[in-house]
């Protein structure tokens, strides 16, 4: 199995994938069990002087003014994580709890929190188990960090709470950790607070989200292409000259995968079929680089943040080099709650884009010379006239999804969090849009592909080919008489989820941007 070390310096993407979803063992590298001591050495001298440091020998939050005697700090470590797991509602997927337990495992190990090496052993010992405490959708505000669902998954290193064993069945933690030879933290001074004091919730689902978009890209373009051939369009407006005077980088990269899959096209230019010539596509066909392209950019953007949080240590108080401890505002979730509202923008405008060609191919008079609804017998068959209309709902849920969560905030804890950030809320619908866009990619492949299978006389381009006969090999049928097309579309979606139509394309025309 995949090995993960965790060091002091961060940690990357692919780690973070790899342990929340492909399972990857993690480890402490010795560098990092070094550096959890000598930070613990510090907190341990703090501990035993008698002037107050903030969450070593006092209360939290607006509480922070009250002295803690030593005989009631475990005790106060313990509370914090109890009265703090309070979250309510659904339970959160398990690929977002590991990322979300790892990730704070990452900066344990930076030895900027003051955690003992024994918790951070027992952090690690949990993944290596599978086993996944219960976090609840509702209860974190993105500031200090994703309180409620770290607290619930620090309850169960105290062998409390629910946890969902390696079978998937919810059982008491406490019982799993027995099974598995781990034995429950008792917590000390600093650690309670360390475990539930950062952004690592709303991180780990902005990092799968940059991975599961960085696909929904790609396809976006083969499916914008797959319509243009369909709809009988140019591709002389993905030429590279083009896209040059307008130095996007996202858009130059969209209009060549585009052009990449039009490649040796016997479909594309015959403007002169129509009875009234076209001069230009619609914007829909013509300008699909350009919006791609911007949320490319702003993946980009969005992936800086990422990497520099990746590297980042977040907690308050931090131990610094020189042995201060010292309190600090980096558990504000603002940097990722900005970037994951700006992909949810980007996700629902090239959602609207392609249900706007995937229209454009159902109606006989924008669609040069295709059957109504690319039914088999118009008027007795219905063809495809709903699938748009389930393409459009999911639309008008991905633009209310794309409110900015950000733009909110709550005061709480009496005023002391007076500004939070609703990263967690933020990341949580960006999470529902990108699910909602795979589907609307997945009604435009159903729609273009039996639309280029409509063209007869007129041969795909190699790409496209592939493409289609991918997906009929998937089970997705082609054209025909009306049938039961749920059971269609959701082999579509899946299809595209599983990256189907990127790995299809991908053996003629090479690697995509």
């Amino acid at each position: 199995m995949h090995t993960v070390v965790v060091g002091t310096s961060g940690t990357t993407a692919a780690d973070v994938i790899a342990v929340a979803r492909g399972n990857a063992r993690v480890e402490l590298s010795p560098e990092a069990l070094d550096a959890l001591a000598r930070a613990r050495e510090t907190v341990d001298a703090l501990a035993a002087k008698p002037e107050p440091v903030y969450g070593v020998s006092t209360g939290f939050g607006a509480l922070a003014t009250r002295h803690i005697g030593q005989e009631l700090r475990g005790r106060l470590q313990r509370n914090i994580v109890r009265s703090h797991a309070a979250g309510m509602g659904p339970h959160v997927e398990r690929e977002v709890v590991r990322a979300l337990m790892f990730l704070r495992l990452k900066t344990v190990a930076s030895g900027h929190t003051g955690v003992r090496p024994l918790v951070a052993r027992t952090m690690a010992d949990l993944l290596n188990a599978g086993i996944t405490p219960v976090v609840h959708e509702y209860g974190s505000l993105g500031c200090s960090g994703d309180l409620a669902p770290l607290s619930h998954c620090a309850l169960a290193l105290m062998g409390e709470g629910d946890a969902e064993g390696p079978d998937g069945t919810v059982r008491p933690a406490g019982e799993l950790l027995a099974e598995h030879g781990i034995t429950p933290v008792e917590l000390r001074e600093k650690e309670g607070l360390a475990l539930l004091n950062g952004t690592d919730g709303m991180l780990g689902m902005l990092v799968m989200a940059l991975a599961d978009l960085e696909k929904l890209y790609k396809t976006a373009d083969v499916t914008a292409a797959l319509t243009l051939e369909a709809l009988l369009g140019t591709d002389r407006v993905l030429r590279p000259e083009l896209h040059a005077i307008r130095p996007h980088p996202g858009q130059a990269a969209a209009a060549a995968n585009m052009l990449a899959v039009l490649d040796g096209s016997g479909l594309v230019g015959h403007f002169q079929v129509d009875e009234a010539p076209r001069v230009q596509d619609a914007y829909s066909v013509r300008c699909a680089p350009q919006v791609a392209g911007a949320g490319r950019d702003t993946m980009a953007h969005a992936r800086l943040v990422a990497e520099r949080e990746l590297a980042a240590a977040v907690d308050n108080p931090v131990v610094l080099p020189d042995g201060r401890v010292e309190s600090n505002g980096n558990f504000h979730g603002a940097p990722v709650a900005y970037v994951l509202d700006f992909l949810a923008v980007a996700a629902a405008d090239l959602g609207s884009i392609a249900e706007r060609r995937t229209d454009r191919l159902l109606d006989k008079n924008r669609s040069h010379g295709l059957p109504p609804f690319l039914a088999d017998d118009a008027g007795v068959d219905s063809g495809l006239m709903i699938a748009q209309y389930t393409q459009a709902a999911l639309v008008s849920e991905m633009k209310r999804l794309a409110v900015p969560a950000s733009a909110d905030s709550i005061p709480s804890s009496a005023m002391q969090e007076d500004h939070v950030s609703m990263g967690w809320s933020a990341a949580r619908k960006l999470r529902t849009a990108i699910g909602n866009l795979n589907r609307i990619l997945a009604v435009e492949l159903y729609a273009a592909t039996r639309a280029i299978e409509l063209r007869h006389g007129l041969t795909p381009a190699p790409a496209s080919r592939a493409v289609i006969d991918a997906l009929r090999a998937a089970g997705v049928q082609g054209p025909g008489p009306d049938r039961f097309l749920a059971p269609d579309l959701d082999a579509a979606d899946v299809f595209v989820r599983k990256g189907g139509v990127v790995a299809a394309v991908e053996p003629v025309t090479g690697p995509l941007a």
